[in-house]
């Protein structure tokens, strides 16, 4: 199987300017007050693009010449990655909060209303609930979605006659909303450790490694013909696949694919796992495969002393969704000792019950300081440590390697803050990114580029009446809000 895997276009030697400053003929230009780099902000800078998009002109030097510039009074971060969604459930968000007394309310009952909403969506809805929330995460800076896509089956959970309809449907829905996509097909094969798969989840099902496989090869030679998209692939999480097809799964895939996988959300599931393979979830991952930095572990909230010490040394990324994870009681991941350990992580929105990144960001660090009453969750500059990290891993998490943030010959895309509001107006450049982080919201983002495209500017989505008119009427259909 010979997989879609986008190799980052040649890099320009030297200290990632353009080789010559020349006149750029052909390049369209901006001019930002700031551009961040993983060594800091660039300032002024200017950036020329071809037409594809991708950076050939990176410096605090103005292009030679007359070349027209679009001067822009704002901070160009760079686009995140949001590396862990489940599309279809943003048509839920908000629906699950209503608490009757007397009755626990926990991931477990609102995995009931989940399967509801996965039972209900064809893939027209499906695709027009996907197309509004990656419009609004490229309006608060995401430029890039992993999506952990589960959702296979027509409602009967039988298979549709094109194998990859639904997930051929989450890819149309981010060309439209101007993101790109890795789409990660997920191999989902029982109900829970040993038991049979229930009904609510027919959509999900492959029932062997070699049906899943052939889900994977579909998958790929739909990615493969958008340049906007890409693959990985998936295990749901131990439970939910026959531990032997766990590591047959990951033998078999293509080597150059990122892996991702739900571990330990839970305590009942790593109750489970334990009374089942004598083992807690981490556990059996880390004895029964070679874990590196291709594993995209998502949550690993309920790790031991000894598991998350083996984590952080093996390289492999935690995938951290802080709003989700509050949202459904999850628990707390033990970020300060895995980051004192050297461990690596990137953000993802899950459930799309929030979809700031700035939130995320506080979340991740704000738990922390709760738990430990403590500050300094991170050395140093935190909203550095936090935006480098989830930048450099969350494209590791999408099949890129990078070196900095912007780059010649890499696409520009980027999130840019307004240098003109009240408390950013005035602030030197040491405590510019702490404030972005640490008190922003996205009424302060005046837009988000992807290949060197404005796709949302001043709030406004280039396709944003059409994206709203379709999830309006799908919402309708549904009359589930």
């Amino acid at each position: 199987m010979k997989v879609n895997s986008r190799s980052p276009l040649p890099l320009s030697p030297g200290r990632g300017v353009s080789e010559e400053r020349g006149r750029g003929e052909g390049l369209k230009f901006f001019r930002f007050t700031s551009l961040l780099q993983a060594s800091g902000w660039l300032s002024p800078a200017y950036v020329g693009v071809d037409e594809l998009g991708v950076i050939r002109y990176l410096d605090s030097v103005a292009p030679a010449g007359s070349t027209a510039i679009e001067a822009i009074e704002g901070f160009a971060l760079p686009g995140f990655q949001n590396a862990h969604s489940h599309a279809f459930q943003y048509a839920m968000a908000g629906l699950a909060e209503n608490h009757p007394s007397g009755v626990d309310d926990d991931f477990w009952t609102w995995r009931e209303e989940m399967y509801k909403c996965a039972l209900s969506v064809n893939p027209d809805q499906a695709e027009a609930i996907a197309a509004m929330l990656y419009a609004e995460m490229a309006r608060h800076g995401y430029t890039h979605v992993a999506e952990f896509h589960y959702l296979h089956h027509d409602k009967d959970g039988k298979p549709y006659s094109n194998l990859v309809e639904m997930g051929e449907r989450m890819v149309s829905a981010a060309k439209t909303a101007g993101i790109k996509i890795t789409l990660i097909p997920v191999f989902y094969q029982q109900g829970n450790f040993g038991q049979e798969p229930q009904p609510r989840q027919r959509r999900f099902i492959s029932k062997t490694v070699d049906d899943y496989l052939k889900l994977l090869e579909s998958s790929n030679a739909v990615t493969k013909n958008h340049a906007h998209a890409s693959l990985a692939f998936s295990v749901h999480s131990l439970r939910a696949v026959n531990l032997p097809d766990v590591i047959k799964t990951f033998q078999q895939a293509p080597k150059e694919l990122p892996f991702h996988l739900h571990v330990a959300e839970q305590k009942k599931e790593v109750e489970d796992c334990l009374a089942f393979s004598g083992k807690r979830p981490m556990q059996w991952l880390l004895n029964n495969l070679d874990v590196n930095e291709r594993f995209h572990l998502v949550h690993s909230t309920h790790l031991d002393d000894e598991e998350i010490k083996t984590l952080a040394k093996s390289k492999a990324n935690v995938v951290l969704c802080p709003s989700t994870e509050g949202n459904l009681g999850d628990g707390i991941f033990r970020m300060k000792e895995y980051v004192k350990m050297g461990g690596h992580w990137s953000i993802g929105t899950d459930s799309h019950i929030g979809l700031n990144p700035f939130e995320e960001f506080r979340m991740i660090d704000y738990r922390q300081r709760l738990v430990t009453n403590k500050r300094n969750t991170f050395d140093g500059d935190a909203a550095g440590m936090m935006i480098n990290e989830s930048i450099m891993r969350g494209r590791t998490a999408m099949g890129r390697k990078t070196v900095d943030h912007f780059e010649i010959g890499q696409p520009f895309d980027a999130l840019i803050v307004s240098a003109t509001t009240h408390l950013l107006a005035d602030t030197t450049e040491k405590n510019r990114l702490a404030t972005i982080l640490f008190t922003g919201d996205s009424s302060r983002n005046s837009g988000t580029i992807v290949n060197g495209k404005w796709i949302v500017k001043n709030q406004h989505h280039e396709n944003g009446h059409m994206i709203k008119v379709a999830f309006a009427k799908a919402m309708k259909e549904l009359r589930n809000r």
